[in-house]
């Protein structure tokens, strides 16, 4: 079985990008990693594209985009993928598979979501089709109102937590400005992530404006080969694990705040990669909302449960904490194009292994870890990177 290993990636800006549409996006990224791994296009032997889509945008079989924005993969294989927030992951997973089969040598990744196009109620709506419509649907303020939900059963549970979301996004805002690449590069501060106001009012239940994530445009890319192949490149980054784990789809059928699918994916991924939390050199995780990122403490092993919040104000998440948590400024900073969200924290986590600048800079990146997951921790993807050579 052969190894995989990431030796190209490209990133677009994230945020509102007017002028491009979902092939100028695709093509951006594309070219750019081939180039970075030192290939031609003509030796990709597959390409595995992943968008949600679902109303984002009107075309839809967004593999067959492909070729039209680079010709030379006319007759490459390609397939799209989707797992909701986690559809970057589920096309990774797909080149990985095509990899350790011998069925390729080098696998073009691509995530994509262009988001702004619809005004913001109407992706929200597209949205809640990652809920469980059954029950979901009619869910005031989107896929914002479900985690609001989460947050509010949170505090039931455990005490109010507003501070500690608060300490979450202002980190992450804080770390966002370093990224070039990011939606957001503002530094709001505590005090104001903390504050109900004109500029941070609720937006669903006890989530403010600067507890949610953005909507966004944007694509990235990675080229996975081989690691026989991968010897003699330039680049190489490689896959020390990468779990999936799934859960109930329903919040109906579990503890919404626990994260339970997410915990047993972490848990896989440290025990493949024969790991203990306290190796990882840094994190970058799901922070859709920053309940999210607060439960996750709790999955990652950080903090036992309902003490996640002790985390965040401990600032052992910070740069210069016990293990930096999205130096990057994740989705909350950097932007959440759906699609585009798996293969971006992906690329990041890889930036920062290389020394390539990817946000707050992590002293001796040696071991990276990185958490998606799709809708209330439904799909649960779970990497492990780390340098080759």
């Amino acid at each position: 079985m052969y190894m995989a290993v990431v030796t190209g990636w490209a990133h677009t800006q994230f945020g509102k990008l007017t002028d491009k549409t979902v092939e100028d996006l695709i093509g951006d990224v594309a070219i750019e990693a081939i180039e970075k791994a030192g290939l031609s296009a003509e030796e990709i032997d597959a390409v595995c594209l992943g968008t949600f889509n679902a109303g984002l945008v009107r075309q839809d079989f967004a593999g067959s985009l492909v070729s039209i924005a680079v010709p030379e993969l006319r007759h490459t294989p390609a397939t799209r993928y989707e797992n909701a927030c986690a559809t970057g992951s589920a096309a990774i997973h797909g080149a990985l598979d095509k990899i350790a089969a011998g069925k390729a040598r080098h696998v073009l990744v691509i995530g994509v979501e262009k988001m702004t196009a619809l005004p913001t109620a109407e992706v929200g709506d597209v949205l809640l089709k990652a809920s469980y419509v059954e029950e979901e649907a009619d869910i005031d303020a989107g896929f914002a109102g479900i985690f609001g939900r989460i947050t509010s059963a949170y505090y039931q549970k455990f005490g109010d937590q507003s501070d500690a979301l608060a300490h979450i996004a202002a980190k992450n805002h804080a770390n966002g400005t370093l990224n070039p690449l990011a939606h957001m590069q503002k530094d709001f501060g505590f005090a104001f992530c903390n504050q109900i106001s004109e500029k941070n009012p609720y937006v669903a239940g006890p989530l403010r404006r600067t507890d949610c994530s953005l909507i966004s445009d944007g694509a990235a890319a990675l080229v996975i080969s081989q690691d026989e192949t991968a010897q003699t490149m330039d680049y190489a980054i490689s896959f020390r694990a990468a779990e999936q784990v799934n859960d109930y789809l329903a919040l109906s059928k579990k503890d919404p705040t626990e994260f339970l699918g997410a915990q047993l994916s972490w848990n896989k991924a440290l025990e493949s990669a024969q790991l203990t939390l306290d190796d990882l050199s840094f994190a970058e995780v799901h922070d859709c909302f920053t309940i999210a990122e607060l439960i996750e403490y709790e999955v990652m092993g950080l903090a036992k449960r309902g003490r996640g919040g002790d985390v965040a104000r401990s600032g052992e998440t910070s740069i210069n904490g016990r293990l930096p948590v999205n130096p990057s400024g994740g989705l909350k900073a950097k932007g959440h194009p759906v699609g585009a969200t798996g293969v971006s924290m992906h690329v990041m986590a890889t930036k920062q292994l290389m020394g390539e600048t990817a946000g707050a800079k992590v002293k001796n990146a040696k071991l990276a870890a990185i958490f998606n997951m799709g809708g209330t921790a439904v799909a649960n993807y779970t990497s492990i990177l780390e340098r080759f050579r």
